[in-house]
């Protein structure tokens, strides 16, 4: 179990990863060498995965989002089609999901012309495909990685 110094210290770190570690003592009011201890810890226990620079997607012309389950043939299926899948660049999140429809795909791309070349020239011909259901997004209000984090003190963090 983590103690609130570092639930905060992650918390900071979600918001903005290139935060200075003098600001992040600052903040926790620690000393900087021990934040960077601390953090160097998390990393160590898996509790920090990486550091990514977030795109703006519309720079490069990959505005268009679109959510595509698939139902594949059988179950079998699985760990071969998962690898086709996660080698495509489009593809940001696969899951795997309850219900009728096997995966759940979460896709970027330039247009709907590109659009459905992935899916036709990509997807179909992965061989386990039964059928497909593509929802192309028209407004995004929320998009984020974030964890919420639950600190025991109320200081506003």
């Amino acid at each position: 179990m983590l103690d609130d110094i570092s639930l905060k210290i992650l918390k900071i770190l979600q918001k903005k990863a290139r935060i200075p570690n003098v600001e992040v003592a600052r903040q926790v009011g620690m000393a900087p060498s021990a934040v960077l201890e601390r953090i160097r810890k998390l990393e160590k226990q898996g509790f920090i995965d990486g550091y990514e620079v977030r795109l703006n997607p519309e720079r490069f012309s990959r505005s268009l989002v679109a959510f595509i389950t698939i139902k594949t043939h059988s179950e079998n299926d699985g760990p071969g089609f998962v690898a086709t899948l996660t080698s495509l660049p489009e593809v940001q999140e696969i899951h795997y999901i309850s219900g009728a429809d096997g995966y759940l795909l979460k896709v970027r791309v330039q247009h709907p012309a590109a659009l459905a070349a992935f899916i036709h020239e990509k997807i179909l011909p992965a061989g386990a495909v039964e059928s497909t259901q593509t929802a192309i997004v028209l407004s995004t209000f929320k998009e984020s990685a974030q964890i919420p984090i639950e600190i025991s003190d109320t200081d506003g963090m």
